[in-house]
């Protein structure tokens, strides 16, 4: 019930995707995250992954065992690797919108910008 009440003062988050770009605005407040859609992913000796980096920062931290990754880099389809993905645009989201614990959910308008010619696929509708 109190979930539902925030919600009705939530805001719109329009989100823009491009294959070297990712941008989302708050049409509320203005506020704009113009960012590469890049995760910085390092790999320890057991194998297990870890995000080190987000947005443009992610190239600064390439080294030998950190690698940087574009989840909407693929040659046919605009999103090419999902849980990547889901992680670079939680942490744009909380970017701009910040990260408060009893916050309303934005209403999210995402428009692929690119890649669209023959139609989305399942994961990306």
């Amino acid at each position: 019930m109190l979930r539902q009440i925030l919600n009705k003062f939530g805001t719109t988050v329009y989100l823009q995707i491009w294959e070297n770009r990712l941008k989302l605005t708050d049409t509320r407040t203005g506020q704009v995250f113009d960012e590469k859609p890049l995760v910085a992913i390092e790999s320890d000796n057991k194998g297990s992954l870890s995000i080190v980096a987000l947005g443009n920062s992610a190239t600064d931290a390439i080294s030998d065992n950190i690698q940087a990754i574009n989840p909407f880099s693929h040659p046919r389809v605009l999103l090419a690797d999902f849980r990547v993905g889901e992680s670079l645009l939680q942490y744009a989201l909380s970017e701009i919108l910040g990260n408060k614990t009893l916050a309303p959910v934005p209403l999210l308008v995402v428009h692929p910008m690119e890649k669209i010619e023959g139609g989305l696929t399942m994961i990306e509708v």
